[in-house]
């Protein structure tokens, strides 16, 4: 079952593309925002990974960091995040233990793959409290970005 809005986020330790390890609980004192998404290199990702990139400072004036996590590999995150010029960390949950963690893990998706994250927004306060959370059932969804910027204003 997914975590929902007034639990505590669990905390997690993940690389980003550039190898370099995130602790959850290092953010807090700040705002959260943790973009789950299935895979790189997807239409529908690329999408919500580019208009992210591009309303960054929405974000960032209401104190908030921004994730997007994936069980892609580090590597291929990178190259994601170059092709894209995206300006925030991607995490690699290779291990699938963050996803599972918040209950966001497809036991199988297209094409017989397994444990890929749902595509999935939390919304984080700066104590560690979720308050938004939105965990979509089909990968083609698209996350209500706005709902996201309207939690975050009335953090």
């Amino acid at each position: 079952m997914a975590i929902s809005a007034g639990q505590k986020a669990p905390d997690f330790i993940l690389f980003d593309s550039d190898k370099k390890s995130h602790r959850l609980s290092d953010s807090l004192g700040k705002n959260i925002v943790l973009l789950f998404f299935p895979a790189a290199f997807t239409g529908v990702c690329t999408k919500e990974m580019c208009q992210t990139r591009d309303e960054l400072s929405f974000y960032t004036d209401l104190n908030a960091e921004v994730f997007g996590i994936s069980v892609d590999l580090p590597f291929a995150l990178g190259k994601f995040k170059e092709v894209n010029n995206l300006n925030f960390s991607l995490l690699s949950d290779f291990n699938k233990e963050v996803i599972t963690a918040y209950g966001v893990k497809f036991d199988e998706w297209i094409l017989g793959l397994k444990g890929v994250a749902k595509r999935s927004v939390f919304v984080i306060d700066k104590s560690g409290m979720v308050r938004f959370a939105q965990v979509l059932e089909n990968a083609g969804d698209y996350p209500d970005l706005e709902a996201v910027k309207k939690s975050l204003s009335e953090i």
